[in-house]
């Protein structure tokens, strides 16, 4: 279901006619062809020519080359050059390293390197905890992966990941001014994975898993939660399942129902799913279903992998077995984090009155959003061309400020489900069917998350 985009956003200097009709003529054959006009800019003008610079959002590469044909094919004009924007973004990449001190002079050289530094250095010897104060550590997230689940792409490794870390690395300190940097391991090997991030922990105070592929990140996240004394937090797992908590809170809100009466279907059995059907346990729904490739989770399938077994054993309280399609009938809620087109509007017509659809799958959702509506009450999805986008900027910047605002050891569920309502409450009286979640650039969901994850620290015992 690809659509015209700002992800896919295209720049075309082109040499026309100076006529009247030129404007018109250039702009009309960009939508002729479906592009999405967003900019045009006279860059040079003579009595025998213009210069014009066309930005139109396409849908894919295919698309560019109908654009420029289109222009390229209009008397008088000629395509001098395609530029992509999303590429031009990433040149150089997109982040640098900024001293927060002046080093003007010899003086100040003295104070922040050698001789004064070694002040610092003995008094952190002899009392490591001061590294929070006296270091950047106190302000430090690793945005650790290894390349082997990299948003919809898979296992593409470390390198092609890179864009991704920087990216996210971006965001924390955009929405919550935390320095994260991408460490991308060349390894896949759960154990070499662990004992690179525990050798790299003295440096940060918070590490961050992204894009590792289940059921390793589970064993990951686990076993470095054991071994380091900061808060390692699996974003494709928590930040997802804080996100959909917060929706589903308010979703519920819209068609008057309680969670503790609903049946719950999530598709996907992987680390987001999991993670989002732990979390929601924690709520007592009436009960919850997962299914994946090889349909419901039950316990009379035999599954070999932990996580299967674990959900077999937690959810799915009258053991039934079938096909996703049949885990819909009389559902309340849908939550998919899995794959594109795995039903239409006549399953969700099987699902009970004002149900709720969350079809999270990216880029392309579990059903078309369009056909989700004919039925559902209330529909989400985790794109940006539609209402109600689940997105995990609104949880993990705003969870880590509070974590290393707190000098937090670890991370528990009631941290998370602070983290949740924080982000439910910012939509406040503003609610309704189409605006479950607030949008990722309110400047009141990251400091409301950070507050109430603090407090959860401190009644925990988690933070300092």
């Amino acid at each position: 279901m690809p659509v015209p985009g700002p992800g896919y956003s295209i720049t075309v200097r082109v040499e026309a006619p100076p006529s009247a009709s030129a404007a018109g003529d250039l702009t009309t054959a960009v939508g002729r062809v479906g592009g999405v006009l967003t900019a045009f800019d006279v860059v040079e003008s003579n009595a025998d020519a213009i210069v014009v610079d066309i930005t139109a959002n396409v849908s894919n590469a295919d698309h560019v080359d109908d654009v420029t044909k289109e222009l390229d094919s209009l008397p008088g004009v000629r395509v001098r050059k395609v530029s992509d924007r999303t590429f031009l973004m990433h040149l150089g990449g997109k982040l640098s390293v900024t001293p927060k001190v002046q080093l003007r002079n010899r003086d100040d050289l003295s104070r922040a390197y050698t001789p004064g530094v070694a002040r610092v250095c003995r008094a952190i010897a002899a009392n490591p905890a001061d590294a929070r104060r006296l270091t950047i550590k106190r302000n430090t997230v690793a945005v650790v992966t290894d390349g082997s689940a990299v948003l919809g792409l898979g296992n593409i490794g470390p390198e092609a990941a890179l864009p991704v870390m920087e990216g996210k690395a971006a965001l924390f300190k955009k929405f919550a001014d935390v320095d994260a940097w991408p460490v991308c391991l060349d390894t896949q090997d759960t154990e070499e994975i662990i004992k690179i991030v525990k050798a790299l922990a003295p440096v940060y105070a918070g590490i961050n898993l992204e894009d590792i592929a289940a059921p390793r990140c589970f064993e990951i996240e686990a076993r470095l939660r054991e071994q380091l004394d900061i808060p390692v937090f699996h974003d494709d797992q928590h930040g997802t399942a804080i996100v959909v908590v917060a929706a589903l809170r308010n979703a519920l809100r819209v068609v008057g129902k309680n969670i503790e009466d609903c049946k719950i279907v999530v598709s996907g059995a992987g680390a987001a799913g999991s993670a989002i059907i732990r979390l929601l346990l924690r709520k007592k729904p009436a009960d919850v279903i997962a299914a994946d490739i090889n349909g419901i989770v039950h316990a009379g399938r035999g599954d070999s992998d932990e996580n299967l077994r674990w959900l077999a054993e937690n959810t799915n309280k009258d053991n039934v077995s079938g096909s996703l399609h049949d885990a819909l009938v009389g559902a309340d809620v849908f939550i998919g984090v899995s794959a594109p087109n795995l039903f239409g509007a006549e399953q969700v017509a099987t699902m009970a009155d004002k149900a709720v659809v969350f079809a999270l799958a990216n880029p392309d959702p579990e059903i078309d959003p369009l056909e989700a509506q004919k039925h559902a009450a209330v529909v989400a999805t985790g794109r940006s061309d539609y209402p109600n986008q689940i997105n995990n900027v609104l949880a993990f910047p705003g969870m880590f400020r509070g974590l290393l605002d707190a000098q937090a050891h670890d991370i528990d569920d009631e941290m998370l489900l602070a983290a949740a309502n924080a982000i439910a409450d910012v939509v406040d009286d503003r609610l309704n069917a189409s605006f479950i979640v607030p949008s990722v650039f309110d400047s009141a969901v990251a400091p409301a998350v950070a507050d109430a994850v603090k407090a959860a620290a401190r009644r925990t015992g988690a933070g300092s």
